[in-house]
Parts: structure tokens; C-alpha cells; sequence
């Protein structure tokens, strides 16, 4: 029976958070040692090097090359698509239950290594401890959760009615056959597994492009599995979108894509891989997600579930809360909750013990922060937060401060359009449709909470709001911390294009086609 791993919530109920804390710092030691590694990329099941590179640095000291990666050439690529056409037929018949066991065997090895990997993962995005562990733990909840659907499913196979007393018929979901995995730099273990394990497990084949900010984790989960299977099963190849991701997109051979990234290269990509034939793009295309704050609500719980939600990760989530509806009633003592809980946020090195908010990703994310900043200052009132902070205190880094904004209109530019930063707009409301109106009235439709103690006011939200994941009275975090197999990750709107959740029951038949058989006696 699936159970989630839990890593941090199970060292607190042992009350042994000092031991997690402990095996963090020595996996942190371990790992400084394996700094400015070349990595290769792999092809048709062998490793291929280059010395044509790029370097990857830790966004929370830039003075830190962490690896090198090749710069894949388009050849690179359509040889591994090629490849992954080729192993595509042999590995489509390999039994449903020994695919199910691989991915059951690299979960065991991600789990005993979870320390390993984690520090990894701080290094490379900026993470801080809980969210690396998270970030693994979901990897290993995919693999796990996709590999018990696959046997309750049977394969995908069942017995249908048999249209006449003569004929024996069944309906068989097949696999595709090559499928490109787009993975994106803030999830980069778990988004980059899920996407692949669901592809793989259902017996297609992978051509795997990582995320070229973040792709040591894709690495370690390639490294793993690939052994175990067939050559060419899974390709992995590194390098710059507008070859790597234009070359996959554009091939003939490849079947379908899974893509997480932003709308505006998400449908790009869409329409690219759309032109010529219609093939399955499954994709989650971020999101501009709400809060509500109604006057009954328990203001402590909800400035602690906003604050978790649009500052875990500095923001850097597709369903991070960037938007908050507060009644008037209550919104100067919510804001004020907020603002000073968002004040004593530890900033600093994201592999230090108790810092939350580490560093944005790159420098085009801290131009974007400072442009958004000065925007705000002119068109609205930063209530906290609003600098990058100093290399003197901070060091080589990506360092922001989280900030509030208020008084934006309601079609503001900041409103309207996804950051990926820790940036909140908090704006208030006087009824409650209106503040379902507002929260609604967004391209996107992805998370969304609500903190009421009125049970009419909770239905309504649930039976109006327009999101795929959707929380009420959640002080963990508002809009964020969806877990496998309890809440399917899927977008509406233009935050998603399948309707189809990752980490839900329905995932892996989007990696099928249906097929019925029909045999007359």
C-alpha cells in the first residue's frame, strides 16, 4: 500500500529533528567533494562527455562551480532520439509488473540516499533543508504511487462486454512510443521524475532535457535507472533550449512532451510540436494563484499559510500564493500579522539550519525582482521588503527580500502576471463574491485558498473558484504543498492543458492510447 515518505514530518513526530539536522550537515560535508565534477550526458545507454560545457553554479554563492555539463549539438540530440525510437518496440512489451519493480527499486535507492541527494538539490536551486527533502521525497512518492497504479490498473488492460455471444473483446492502453520530458529548475528531482517515471513506467521511451540551471538531480535519477534498463530507454542531454528543446519539439519521431515551465514557452513549445501532426503535449504552465482572507477568519492561521505559501522557495513555485483578498474588516490587522511574520524570515545560506528563504534562481530573476520593485514603489505601497540584499552580508548571491505590495489596481500588471519571485500583492475586498470575482479573474487557474470559519462561504469557494488545487483553513501553506496520491497537481485555465493531475489517478493513461481488441470465435 503506498504511503508518502514524510521525511521531515516523521523525524518530528519521533522527536528527532536534531538527527535530521545532523545527517543534512554530514551529507552537506560529503557533497562539497564531488564540486566542479564533469558530468556527461547519456545516450543510447552509454555516457558521453564533451568538452564543449557549461558550468553550473549554486544561485546562493556564485563562487561555487558545482559541475560541468556538455552543451549538447542538435546531432546530440536527434541521435538520442533516434536511439529512443529505436529501443522504443523492445521496451513496450517488457511485462507491466517488472517496469513497476524497477521504479520500486530506484525509490529504495533515492530513499537510502535521501540525505545525498537533498544537499545536493540546496545547492544547486537554492532550497533551503525542509524544501530540498520535500523536493525528494515527492521523487520518491512518483516512482512509488505510479508503480502501485500501474499493478491496481492491471496494466491497463481489462476484459470488455462482448458486443456478440462469438467475440471476446478487451480494451489495452499502449504507450506512445518517444516521448520529450521538458523539466524546469525549481523542482528539479521531482518534477524532472514524475514527468519521466510516468512516461517510462507506461512503456514508452525518454529523451530527457533538464532544466540547464539545475540539472546535477535529473543526473542522479538517469544514473540510477538507467542500468536497469534497456539502452536507449532513457536519454539524457543537456544544453541550451533553443537547440535541445527546439530539436525534440520539432522531431518527427518524438510522440508526445511533457512540459513544466512557463506559459509563455509552454505554448510556444504547444504550438511547435502541434503544427504538423496531432500528437499529446502534457503540460503545467505556472500560475497567479489567490488567497482569500474573509473577516472570520482565524488571522493567525491564515497570515501563517500565506506567508508559507508565497515565500517557501522565495516564490519560486507554480503554485505559490502571489495574490491575496483580505476583507476590510480584518485587513489592517492581517497585514500587520503578515508583515511582521514576513520580517523575522531567516535569509541566508539555503544549506544552513533554520534559514527559510534562500536565494532566486539567476541574475534575470533578481532584474525582474528589481524592475518589479520599482513598478511598486510607483504605482502601489511596498509595505515590507522591496531590496536586494548586499553582497557585503550575503555574499556572491541571488539574495532578495520577500516582499508585500498594496493599493495596485486590480488589473495591475503585478496582479496579472506570474513572477516566480517572493513578491505578494495583498488587496482588499467588501463582499465575498466580489472576492471570488477577483480571485477568479486570472488567465490562470492552478492553486487557490480560502481562510473563513463560515461553512457557506468555504462551499461557495469550492463550488466557484476556478483551480485545480484548492485548499480552505490551511495554515501549513495556502496554495502550496500538494502531496502524491491525496492531491493531483493539475492546472485550469492556461496553467495546464491536459486537466489531468501529476501524482493522481489519472496521470499515466495520458502516456497511453486506447486500443480495443476484439477476437471471434
Amino acid at each position: 500500500m503506498f504511503e508518502n515518505e514524510k521525511t521531515w514530518a516523521k523525524y518530528v513526530t519521533n522527536n528527532s529533528t536534531d538527527e535530521f539536522h545532523q545527517k543534512f550537515d554530514q551529507a552537506i560535508e560529503q557533497e562539497r567533494k564531488d564540486f566542479g565534477k564533469n558530468y556527461p550526458m547519456i545516450i543510447a545507454g552509454k555516457e558521453v562527455f564533451s568538452n564543449n560545457q557549461f558550468q553550473v553554479r549554486s544561485p546562493a554563492d556564485k563562487k561555487l562551480v558545482l559541475a560541468s555539463f556538455p552543451i549538447a549539438s542538435k546531432e546530440d540530440t536527434l541521435h538520442a532520439i533516434e536511439s529512443a525510437s529505436e529501443a522504443f518496440q523492445k521496451w513496450s512489451i517488457v511485462p507491466y509488473q517488472r517496469r513497476a519493480q524497477t521504479f520500486r527499486e530506484v525509490a529504495d535507492i533515492f530513499s537510502q540516499n535521501k540525505f545525498t541527494l537533498a544537499a545536493i538539490l540546496s545547492f544547486e536551486n537554492g532550497k533551503n533543508r525542509l524544501e530540498s527533502m520535500g523536493d525528494l521525497d515527492e521523487a520518491i512518492d512518483f516512482m512509488r504511487f505510479y508503480a502501485e497504479q500501474l499493478e491496481i490498473n492491471e496494466g491497463f488492460s481489462k476484459a470488455t462486454k462482448s458486443a456478440y455471444p462469438n467475440e471476446k473483446t478487451r480494451s489495452v492502453l499502449k504507450p506512445y512510443g518517444v516521448w520529450g520530458i521538458i523539466s524546469p529548475f525549481n523542482y528539479p528531482s521531482a518534477i524532472a521524475i514524475g514527468m519521466s517515471s510516468g512516461a517510462l513506467i507506461t512503456g514508452n521511451t525518454v529523451v530527457l532535457k533538464p532544466s540547464s540551471d539545475t540539472p546535477i538531480s535529473a543526473f542522479k535519477f538517469v544514473q540510477a535507472i538507467y542500468h536497469k534498463l534497456s539502452p536507449a530507454v532513457i536519454n539524457f542531454v543537456t544544453g541550451a533550449g533553443s537547440i535541445v528543446g527546439k530539436t525534440i519539439l520539432e522531431s518527427p519521431l518524438v510522440d508526445g512532451i511533457a512540459f513544466t515551465g512557463s506559459k509563455e514557452v509552454g505554448m510556444s513549445g504547444f504550438r511547435t510540436f502541434e503544427e504538423k501532426r496531432s500528437r499529446p503535449f502534457i503540460s503545467e504552465m505556472g500560475g497567479k494563484n489567490p488567497a482569500i482572507i474573509a473577516k472570520t477568519a482565524d488571522l493567525e492561521k491564515a497570515a501563517d499559510g500565506v506567508l508559507r505559501a508565497a515565500f517557501g522557495y522565495g516564490g519560486q513555485k507554480c503554485s505559490a500564493c502571489s495574490r491575496v483578498y483580505v476583507q476590510k474588516d480584518v485587513a489592517n490587522q492581517f497585514l500587520e500579522k503578515l508583515a511582521a511574520k514576513t520580517r523575522s524570515l531567516k535569509i541566508g545560506k539555503p544549506w544552513e539550519k533554520d534559514v527559510f528563504i534562500g536565494p532566486v534562481i539567476n541574475e534575470a530573476a533578481v532584474k525582474k525582482f528589481l524592475r518589479s520593485s520599482e513598478i511598486a514603489r510607483k504605482d502601489g505601497k511596498i509595505i515590507c521588503g522591496g531590496s536586494v540584499l548586499p553582497d557585503s552580508q550575503f555574499g556572491d548571491g541571488n539574495f532578495v527580500e520577500p516582499t508585500i505590495v498594496t493599493n495596485l489596481s486590480q488589473d495591475h500588471e503585478l496582479i496579472r502576471e506570474e513572477l516566480f519571485l517572493p513578491f505578494l500583492c495583498v488587496e482588499q475586498f467588501e463582499s465575498f463574491d466580489e472576492a471570488l470575482q477577483l480571485a477568479n479573474n486570472s488567465i490562470y487557474g492552478l492553486t487557490a485558498g480560502i481562510f473563513s470559519q463560515d461553512k457557506n462561504e468555504i462551499d461557495a469557494f469550492f463550488e466557484k473558484i476556478e483551480a485545480g488545487v484548492t485548499y480552505a483553513n490551511r495554515a501549513a501553506s495556502a496554495t502550496t504543498g500538494a502531496m502524491v496520491g491525496s492531491q493531483p497537481f493539475v492546472g485550469w485555465k492556461e496553467s495546464g492543458i491536459s486537466g489531468k493531475g501529476a501524482g493522481g489517478e489519472y496521470y499515466l493513461m495520458q502516456f497511453m492510447r486506447e486500443q480495443t481488441q476484439t477476437r471471434c470465435e
